[in-house]
């Protein structure tokens, strides 16, 4: 397999949305499945389908198409997901409560061990049964707790320092909700979530779509329409 650099970002998000197809496929009882298949299900060529996942390997075979069972299991191991991964965040606001009470990590092999905040306020309460604590302890329980990837959910103006923090202490991956980029060069994975970002994707999307009604401007108070 190639170094991770060398596969298109593009490729490895479908990698994802092929793993979500193949477990759907699979609990409806379809032992096998067709790259065409495959690729009608998210909108895709079966081209393209066989394209992806030849960066990975072999994996069809001739007159069956993909084996569900083992297709999954394949992509499970290029996603890392054959194996567990703690994860702790650091930022106690709206985002960080919402993570940690979010069962789904667990169940997919992420599960979220401690969380850290700087404010003295909210450091010793209580969110979804883990205690927050002080970003002093970060280094020790990132050794303690064998945690790997460090999840940042504080305001922009702190995202850099934080990364900073997580990679001294030892973390190899960061999920990064600030809204910035981080400055670590090469030296830790990073993925960016910005939902400002998807919005005003969407919001482009929409402006495309000629036939989205559009909403009408509403009236001032006391103002006549065109048609009273």
């Amino acid at each position: 397999m190639q170094p991770r650099e060398k596969f298109p970002a593009p490729t490895v998000r479908r990698l994802s949305l092929y793993l979500r197809e193949l477990r759907a496929h699979q609990d409806a009882g379809h032992a096998t499945i067709s790259s065409k298949q495959l690729g009608e299900a998210l909108g895709l060529t079966d081209a393209q389908v066989r394209k992806d996942l030849a960066f990975f390997g072999q994996f069809g075979h001739p007159g069956v198409g993909y084996r569900t069972a083992e297709l999954i299991d394949r992509v499970r191991k290029i996603l890392g997901k054959d194996r567990s991964w703690n994860a702790c965040v650091v930022g106690a606001g709206n985002i960080g409560r919402a993570l940690l009470p979010y069962g789904r990590f667990r169940r997919d092999g992420f599960d979220i061990v401690a969380i850290f905040d700087r404010d003295p306020a909210v450091i010793g309460t209580l969110i979804a049964d883990h205690r927050v604590r002080p970003l002093s302890d970060l280094p020790a329980l990132v050794r303690e707790r064998s945690i790997r990837i460090g999840i940042i959910a504080v305001p922009a103006e702190a995202a850099q320092e934080t990364a900073l923090r997580l990679l001294e202490a030892g973390v190899v991956g960061i999920l990064n909700f600030a809204p910035r980029r981080l400055d670590v060069g090469k030296r830790i994975a990073v993925v960016n979530v910005d939902f400002m970002v998807e919005l005003e994707q969407l919001a482009f999307q929409l402006s495309l779509d000629t036939s989205a009604e559009r909403p009408k401007p509403r009236k001032k108070s006391g103002e006549r329409s065109h048609d009273d």
